[in-house]
């Protein structure tokens, strides 16, 4: 029978797995930005606005991953002991940070906005909705070390499922509109995270 350090020591290894591959991630998001060309000052300027779009598709996936972490070692932190399930939807979640960059890659491609666009958001709607069953593991098996579940675990698992929400509407959304009314959508998300915050805190109390 696994003893307490043992089980203390897997969460642990699991967390450090999970540090490095996001690293890792994020070291592929940079590998793959363009380097501006040019035999003048004006010539490498022009060739930096030419790759405007990928500079900010990097920027902006790199913001979503460091989040994703975020949001992971916020809630392991208090988590001292792993079931099966959830290595198995941990290694899920990595699944999706690791695509990242290739949808990134996607994303900014010269071709059909609807099914690229899709494709990124398909991807963030599968990482948040995967780390919401994490959580959901995580207190459903007692995997932590208090009695109680701390407060950031409802938190976390309302914003990861907000998080899924609106990157699944803004599917359908680029099919029917613009790039613009698609992107809008994104921009949504901290408006969606601050009302639900609003609406989850009276639970709480």
């Amino acid at each position: 029978m696994e003893t307490d350090q043992a089980r203390a020591v897997a969460a642990d290894r699991l967390t450090t797995f999970v540090d490095a591959v996001i690293a890792i991630a994020l070291t592929l998001l940079a590998l793959e930005l363009p380097v501006p060309t040019g035999d003048t000052t004006d010539a490498v300027l022009s060739s930096a606005l030419t790759h405007g779009t990928e500079y900010l598709a990097f920027a902006l996936s790199f913001t979503v991953i460091a989040a994703h972490w975020r949001a992971h070692h916020e809630i392991f932190r208090h988590v001292d002991s792993l079931s099966p399930r959830l290595t198995s939807l941990t290694l899920v979640w990595l699944f999706m940070q690791v695509l990242m960059p290739f949808a990134t890659r996607v994303l900014t491609a010269d071709s059909a906005f609807p099914p690229r666009f899709g494709f990124y958001a398909l991807v963030q709607v599968l990482a948040s909705t995967s780390f919401a069953l994490i959580v959901r593991e995580i207190r459903r098996e007692h995997l932590h070390r208090t009695a109680l579940a701390p407060p950031e675990f409802a938190q976390s698992q309302v914003r990861s499922i907000c998080l899924a929400a609106v990157f699944a509407l803004s599917i359908p959304v680029s099919f029917l509109t613009t790039g613009t009314g698609a992107y809008l959508c994104w921009l949504a998300a901290p408006l969606v995270l601050a009302a639900a915050r609003r609406a989850h805190r009276p639970q709480e109390s």
